[in-house]
């Protein structure tokens, strides 16, 4: 980051941050309109969460075995020390993110401290204490990317000296094994600290903390996710363009964008979307947990409110307690089932034992939903009796039918988690009839048929998983009014947040498929950049020294085959989080209403209508909203590729007598200049978005006894959500049917260095920011809209603030506009002379 650079960062955060103090403090008072404060817990359901403990430490340790088993294979000293090399690059990349996640939670910090220390009145110390977990939040994100990183830069040579055995099945289990590890480990941490405040934090406190949390593991996804999504296509563009330039080979260890293209694959494809993943679980939980204490019981006499509420809590907990154990089941059933069938084959289809992993997982947590839902809250269980005993029971309806209305809710997400792959892979596998299309466009009409049959991809796939949603969505809304109206309002909105729960809810196989893209990418890389077949006597070390007579035609081959599956992979977790996203925000942006109706004392309905001029304003902000962003992130990925190719030209060296191995002062170089590009890319989408969450909830704020503003922001959060539901799923598929386009030419058609080939590669780097930069940075995005929004608003509708507020909004507009600005004129490409 230069110094220019530095120098505005810092101006704008002292202009921000003084802003606020300007504005806030004069208006300090005692507001406490909202207090998500947590019921007490019976010994029994103490019993309970503490079982979730020891099941979590048990998962650490699951994880901790995997990291040893994948650790422990052996490698040629070449890959090990061409992934050691990536590795480091990583670990520099991962620092200096560090550093900047430091100064994103300055700006956050300062919200949430005015918040409940000026707003809510509450102590120094309790103020701290959540900033605490606030700061937890931010370091489990960056935690599980570091362990996630580590892994998966350990199986990456592995895997690519493994092919060389001409064992297909252990380059299936080994990125299977390290991602089951990087799932397992992440859902573990995750549940822990959110097990921790829910145990041992003060009731009066554990709300807060719940909210702070999630702040904090937003902003560390947020961050991640876009720095990293901008850093990874840099270096991949910067690559991939070289074959077309220099008409050179894949991943040729000359070309001074490959390691840094292998680092990218692990900045953006396993630290984005481990942070992410880490991020969306625990944001999907706090959404539920503010509603069941916004929402659930209060047509009952108190003790009764914080039985259903105590009960409802645990169960939740317990849920994703028992779908860990489901998921690490799964995984030794589906281990079994590949090595039956695959064990002696000399080939086989990648995809399948992945396929057979998610919808085994799938079936074993839905029949585990009804088991322990009938268990936890069926006919006879403390809490149905309790709900029957209260006067209040029959008028509101029967909740004898709790359990199992709840199960299957829960199973619509559970059931959505296994289809949406399906419906992914009809336009991402490289079988598939859209990518197969885009292949034959190509041979006839070059890139530009190519990149429209990628476009009709992406279109179509956004329309089919659309109508999945509604699906899933609709059986959920039917099924809440079947009696969940006897203990909470609005019981629909919870039933939309359970099916978020039930798409998370075998997270670690949804993360572990994930990261098995990004160590097949990998492996095919390293086992190019070792140089390993120009050893001399290479085959007679290996068969001493391994035990094995090496096969390189058909490594290479098992390779590329198995990148292909990851690829695709890759793609189907994408729209699992992005609607998980999607579905848990409207869970938490109807806990924001809950906040407007118990401030303002209005009805939701009177204010939250299409009547209203203010709902079609914030609808029409969120869209636009949407759009800059995905520009602004291809804008970053642009001209960071823009500088990287121009550097790449200039220094690669191709004549006879140049080195064939990779020069590490030129791949540093294009390293640096990833790094700063996704950085200054990064800063300006932060400000801008953090700005127009202040800027939109403050301008908001009721006047003069008029409550009709405040559908303005409540809209532009369901348009943001909306909006950025078909645009991620457009780009994420579109991009991965062009990247598979290009594997069926290369791997299948074998027609690599042909003009076939150089229009699959222009369609691939058209979509290689479609699909893993502004795509999936949208997840975090929404949801960390969604959460600062909810502060962002409380801050606005408070009695002594909210006649200043518009101007105030007025001012955060002004300097979000500044950074759209810079996002595209402070980007721009120009030429150097």
């Amino acid at each position: 980051m230069n110094f220019k650079f530095t120098k505005m960062a810092k101006a704008s955060f002292i202009s921000l941050i003084g802003l606020m103090i300007a504005i806030f403090m004069p208006g300090i008072v005692f507001a406490g309109d909202v207090d998500l404060k947590t019921p007490e817990f019976s010994s029994a359901q103490h019993n309970m969460l503490y079982v979730g403990f020891v099941v979590c430490f048990l998962g650490l340790m699951f994880g901790v075995y995997q990291f040893t088993r994948v650790r422990n294979l052996k490698a040629h000293k070449s890959m090990l020390d061409v992934a050691n090399t990536i590795y480091e690059t990583c670990k520099t990349y991962l620092t200096q993110q560090g550093k900047f996640l430091g100064i994103l939670f300055v700006f956050i910090g300062a919200c949430i401290a005015f918040y409940f220390g000026f707003l809510e009145g509450k102590s120094i110390g309790n103020v701290a204490f959540i900033l605490g977990w606030t700061i937890v939040g931010i370091l489990g994100s960056y935690g599980v990317a570091w362990y996630g990183i580590r892994m998966n830069t350990l199986a990456n040579s592995r895997m690519a000296f493994s092919a060389l055995e001409r064992k297909p099945l252990k380059l299936l289990n080994i990125p299977l094994d390290a991602g089951m590890s990087i799932g397992v480990v992440l859902i573990c941490v995750e549940l822990l600290m959110m097990l921790i405040i829910l145990s041992f934090v003060p009731n009066e406190l554990a709300g807060a903390s719940f909210i702070g949390f999630a702040v904090g593991e937003s902003l560390g996804a947020s961050a991640l996710r876009i720095a990293g999504g901008i850093f990874t296509k840099i270096a991949d563009i910067g690559s991939d363009l070289m074959k077309i330039v220099f008409k050179i080979k894949e991943d040729d260890p000359r070309n001074p964008g490959v390691i840094a293209d292998c680092t990218g694959d692990n900045a953006g494809d396993s630290v984005g979307p481990t942070a992410d993943g880490f991020e969306t679980y625990g944001v999907t939980g706090v959404a539920l947990i503010s509603f069941i204490l916004l929402a659930v019981g209060f047509a009952f006499p108190d003790n009764v409110r914080d039985s259903i509420q105590s009960s409802l809590l645990v169960w939740i907990f317990v849920m994703r307690i028992v779908m860990v154990v489901t998921s690490v089941i799964s995984f030794a059933i589906n281990k079994a089932i590949s090595n039956a069938l695959y064990s002696k084959k000399d080939d086989f289809d990648f995809e399948q034992p992945l396929t057979n992993l998610v919808w085994i997982t799938s079936i074993l947590s839905i029949i585990a939903t009804f088991i322990i839902s009938y268990i936890m809250i069926g006919p006879g269980t403390e809490v149905v009796k309790i709900v029957q005993g209260s006067s209040e029971a029959l008028k509101l309806g029967d909740p004898v039918n709790l359990w199992w209305v709840l199960s299957i809710i829960i199973s619509c997400g559970t059931l959505g988690a296994a289809l949406i792959p399906e419906f992914t892979k009809i336009f991402t596998s490289p079988k598939s009839a859209h990518v197969q299309e885009t292949v034959s466009s190509s041979k006839e009409g070059g890139a530009s048929l190519n990149i429209l049959a990628g476009l009709i991809a992406g279109n179509f796939s956004a329309f089919w998983k659309g109508m999945v949603f509604f699906g899933l969505m609709f059986i959920a809304y039917f099924a809440s009014n079947q009696g969940l109206s006897a203990i909470m309002i609005y019981p629909s909105i919870f039933a939309f947040g359970l099916v978020a729960f039930g798409f998370l809810g075998m997270g670690p196989v949804t993360i572990a498929v994930d990261s098995y893209g990004p160590v097949t990418d990998n492996a095919q890389s390293i086992y190019e950049l070792s140089l390993i077949e120009s050893i001399p006597n290479i085959d007679k070390e290996i068969e001493k020294d391994f035990g094995f007579k090496p096969d390189f035609d058909k490594a290479k081959h098992y390779l590329e085959a198995n990148d292909g599956a990851g690829n695709t992979f890759k793609a189907t977790a994408k729209p699992v989080l992005i609607g998980t996203a999607v579905v848990g925000a409207t869970t938490m942006i109807f806990s924001l209403i809950l906040v407007i109706k118990s401030t303002l004392n209005v009805e939701p309905e009177t204010i939250l209508n299409l009547l209203n001029p203010f709902t079609i304003l914030g609808f029409l902000c969120g869209g636009a909203v949407i759009y800059w962003f995905t520009g602004a992130s291809t804008q970053a990925v642009s001209t960071g590729a823009y500088r990287a190719v121009e550097y790449i030209k200039k220094n690669i060296k191709l004549d006879d007598k140049a080195s064939q191995s990779a020069a590490t002062e030129k791949s540093k170089e294009v390293v640096r200049i990833c790094t700063q590009y996704a950085q200054k890319g990064m800063f300006n989408i932060f400000i801008a978005i953090f700005s127009f969450a202040l800027a939109f909830a403050f301008i908001s704020a009721p006047q003069g006894g008029d409550n009709k503003p405040v559908a303005f922001f409540v809209a532009y959060l369901i348009s943001i959500a909306v909006f950025g539901l078909f645009q991620a799923i457009f780009m994420a598929n579109a991009g991965g049917c062009w990247d598979n386009a290009k594997k069926v030419v290369e791997v299948d058609l074998k027609e690599k260095g042909t003009e076939l080939h150089d229009a699959t590669v222009v369609g691939d780097t058209v979509g290689d920011p479609f699909k893993d930069t502004s795509s999936v940075a949208l997840n975090p995005i929404i949801k960390f809209t969604t959460l600062f929004g909810l502060l962002a608003m409380e801050i606005a509708i408070s009695e002594s603030f909210r006649d200043k507020a518009p101007i105030v909004g007025i001012g955060f507009l002004v300097v979000a506009l500044i950074f759209v600005w810079r996002s595209f004129y402070g980007m721009r490409i120009t030429s150097k002379k």
